[in-house]
């Protein structure tokens, strides 16, 4: 019997068990990061099962504040066996919890932080994307590297627009991947886009045993 294995052309031909194993790629990722994080932190530190779903430009947008809404953006390449573009958007909250935490001090203004609160930031999507990266791997036996994070701080229209031109290459939706960390006795949510190149899906999918 001859098994016809049709080509993934873009995202929205995903279906439920592509999303589950998304889904479990992801609480592996989150569950790493979560650690990595208490560690850093010196407290406890886990998180709730990551949301994966389907959203175009202005849903994603819109979900992170609307477009005027002052956001943090670290954008990282993945290279390798998969190529992919991985952007992390981070509230104010987030990185006022994280400095709070490590320097006991708080930021109002995410656009006046210091040079050690903005490195320190900067490390922490370095963490999020190896996490999320280190399980794909351990997971499908791939070898990917990425790219150290670049930082931006901007309205959230403009931070997403960067990979707008991906956007065509993988049809009019991305994978958005919503986090909420609990840290001590707050939660607060770090958000994910993830563009891959569709050939890097297949590999992907096809390593896990998942056909389309």
């Amino acid at each position: 019997m001859v098994v016809l294995i049709m080509p993934i052309n873009n995202v929205e031909q995903l279906g439920d068990l592509h999303f589950d194993v998304l889904r479990e790629i992801g609480s592996i990722g989150s569950g790493n990061a979560a650690s990595a994080l208490s560690g850093l932190l010196n407290c406890e530190t886990s998180i709730a099962v990551p949301k994966v779903t389907l959203l175009d430009f202005n849903e994603s947008v819109n979900f992170l504040g609307g477009p005027e809404n002052i956001v943090i953006g670290m954008l990282v390449d993945i290279k390798g066996d998969i190529t992919a573009m991985m952007l992390y958007v981070l509230q104010r909250e987030f990185a006022d919890k994280m400095a709070s935490a490590v320097f006991g001090s708080n930021i109002s203004d995410i656009l006046s932080m210091n040079e050690m609160e903005t490195s320190f930031i900067s490390e922490i999507g370095n963490i999020l994307g190896a996490s999320y990266i280190n399980a794909i791997a351990q997971l499908t036996g791939l070898a990917i590297d990425i790219s150290i994070p670049y930082m931006t701080i901007d309205m959230a229209g403009a931070i997403l627009s960067v990979p707008t031109i991906h956007f065509a290459q993988v049809g009019d939706k991305v994978l958005f991947i919503d986090d909420c960390f609990s840290i001590g006795d707050d939660a607060i949510k770090s958000n994910m886009i993830l563009v891959p190149e569709m050939k890097s899906l297949e590999t992907l999918f096809s390593k896990l045993g998942v056909n389309h």
